[in-house]
C-alpha cells in the first residue's frame, strides 16, 4: 500500500510549477499542434482499394443474332459510305482493366477506317472502336437502316 501512496505523490514537486515557455522557440500555434497527431496512411493503398471496390461498373449487353444483323447492316454502310466523311456515333462497351465489367462509351465522329482484320473501327481522332463491342451505331447516313427494321 505504501508504494501506490508514493506513485500518487511522485510529481508533487512540479504540479504547481509555472508552464515552460522556450526562450530559443516561438511558441507553437494550436493548428500546427493537431496537425501532428492527424490521421496518416498506416497502410499505403488502402484507401485506394477501397474506392476501387466501391466503384460502380456496367454489365456487358449481350446482342441477340438480329440485333448484331442490324449492326453488321449499319457497319456495312459505314464502309460504303467512307469518302463521304459524315458524322457517325457508335456506343460500345469497353472492358475493365481491373474488375469485372466495364464502362459504356459514346464516340462521335468521322470513320478513317475499318479494318477487318483487327475487327476495329478506327476514327479519325485516332480513337480504335472493337467492333465485336460495338452495341449501336447511329448517324444521318444510317438511318434508313432503322427505319427499315421497325417496319417489320
Amino acid at each position: 500500500m505504501k508504494e501506490d501512496n508514493k506513485d500518487k505523490h511522485q510529481y508533487d514537486d512540479i504540479i504547481n510549477l509555472q508552464h515552460h515557455v522556450s526562450g530559443s522557440r516561438e511558441h507553437m500555434s494550436v493548428l500546427d499542434r493537431a496537425a501532428q497527431f492527424a490521421p496518416f496512411a498506416a497502410v499505403v493503398g488502402y484507401d485506394g482499394a477501397i474506392k476501387e471496390t466501391a466503384r460502380l461498373t456496367d454489365h456487358r449487353i449481350e446482342l441477340d443474332e438480329a440485333e448484331k444483323t442490324i449492326l453488321d447492316e449499319k457497319l456495312r454502310i459505314v464502309q460504303e459510305q467512307l469518302g463521304r466523311k459524315q458524322e457517325i456515333e457508335f456506343v460500345f462497351f469497353r472492358p475493365d482493366a481491373m474488375k469485372t465489367g466495364g464502362a459504356y462509351i459514346c464516340v462521335r465522329g468521322t470513320v478513317k477506317k475499318i479494318d477487318g482484320y483487327e475487327r476495329v473501327v478506327i476514327m479519325q481522332d485516332g480513337t480504335r472502336i472493337p467492333i465485336d463491342e460495338i452495341v449501336d451505331i447511329t448517324g444521318e447516313m444510317i438511318q434508313t437502316v432503322d427505319d427499315f427494321f421497325e417496319l417489320e
